[in-house]
């Protein structure tokens, strides 16, 4: 497990360093926006790669926070009362009924890789790790924000950011990371936090 942790480790760096290296490049940018949901579906490979004793319970964390995120992000887009109002553009890729199914993907890539991370504080206080891992998801949120709107991730309609949104990151990032806390997974590799720094040298260099 060690060996395939090192192995994702070293694509997840890689990848995000050819990544943030191409959107700077006027003639790659539109290839690196093109191949983010490929990007993003080899990162949720990967993790799912250095999983200690992949089975059923994990499936089963993966569709609930799969069907957590996909259920939030349509009440966003077709209700307006979680997010703000917002549309999804086309770098995501495939939509159903305006949500590109890889948001729910994403969703398991952060609250996983946050999850893992929370694994290593050395606290047994539940509501601190959770308060902790709810703040950092929402501050990954805030430097996502203008990335996400310039290469048509998505779009506020009247183009601002509003604050609900990120109230709304913040508890549904709680929500998430306390059914990871449920599900009592064994203490899992670096593979998760490498990744979420990663997440978070992408979208800070680019903000």
């Amino acid at each position: 497990m060690a060996h395939r942790t090192h192995i994702a480790i070293v694509l997840i760096i890689l990848f995000h360093l050819v990544g943030l290296s191409g959107v700077f490049i006027p003639q790659l940018k539109p290839l690196m926006i093109q191949i983010v949901p490929w990007h993003l579906l080899l990162m949720f490979l990967l993790l799912l790669f250095t999983h200690r004793t992949f089975n059923g319970k994990l499936i089963l964390f993966l569709l609930t926070i799969f069907v957590l995120g996909i259920a939030a992000e349509w009440i966003g887009i077709h209700k307006t009362w979680l997010f703000g109002n917002y549309t999804y553009g086309n770098t995501f890729g495939f939509k159903w009924q305006g949500v590109p199914l890889i948001v729910g993907i994403n969703w398991f890539i952060l609250v996983y890789s946050t999850g893992v991370l929370l694994q290593r504080i050395k606290t047994s206080n539940i509501v601190a790790r959770l308060f902790y891992g709810g703040l950092l998801l929402t501050l990954l949120d805030f430097f996502i924000e203008p990335v996400a709107v310039r290469d048509n991730y998505w779009h506020w309609t009247d183009g601002t950011i509003p604050i609900k949104n990120y109230v709304t990151w913040f508890v549904l990032s709680v929500v998430m990371l306390f059914i990871f806390e449920k599900f009592k997974f064994k203490k899992q590799g670096l593979a998760g936090p490498v990744l979420l720094v990663a997440q978070f040298v992408y979208f800070v260099v680019q903000f």
